[in-house]
């Protein structure tokens, strides 16, 4: 495996050897405006194939859907942090790059709820503070009223008084003529 991801970060990053062991490549770019189109598809490409080799490496999987993310690729993006939450429930990384992604889509009420269970997979303080973060601004953004409001009441009794004052002025109309 690190052979393959060394192949595949030839210039901007090296290999970072994580608690647990597991080889990630590192941060490749850190503005992601800058990234050239055809390096991030190489990049990504890298990944799958890495993915494919190690499918059972949940924090391969986190920076696929993480690379997905960067290509506005929302779909690809969902299902391998998907993936990555399948693999390994228990991974905070993985579970909060699922609920920021929710968070970028604002889509806060999934995002609200995802985050909750980051919150409660964090083990250090730096966890903490970053879910606690999100939240905040996740709040910030429903009380802004940022989010479309969900249709849970049936329309049915304005529909019925709307037909019932309509039919009421043009009988009026019928009747004063």
């Amino acid at each position: 495996m690190a052979t393959a991801i060394h192949a595949l970060l030839s210039g901007p990053g090296q290999i970072v050897h994580g608690p647990r062991g597991n080889n990630l490549p590192a941060v490749p770019w850190r503005d992601p405006h800058t990234v050239p189109p055809e390096k991030l598809a190489e990049f990504i490409a890298g990944l799958k194939l890495a993915c494919a080799q190690n499918p059972g490496n949940v924090d391969l999987h986190t920076v696929l859907g993480m690379a997905h993310a960067m290509n506005y690729d929302v779909y690809n993006s969902m299902d391998a942090l998907e993936a990555a939450r399948r693999i390994a429930p228990e991974n905070f990384l993985a579970q909060f790059k699922y609920a920021e992604l929710y968070y970028r889509l604002r889509a806060l009420d999934k995002a609200e709820r995802e985050t909750m269970k980051a919150l409660e997979l964090a083990g250090t303080h730096w966890e903490m503070a970053v879910c606690r973060r999100q939240l905040a601004e996740i709040r910030r953004l429903r009380r802004e009223g940022t989010q479309k409001p969900e249709w849970t009441k049936s329309l049915r009794l304005p529909v019925v008084g709307f037909v019932l004052a309509l039919m009421a002025v043009s009988w009026m109309f019928l009747v004063w003529k």
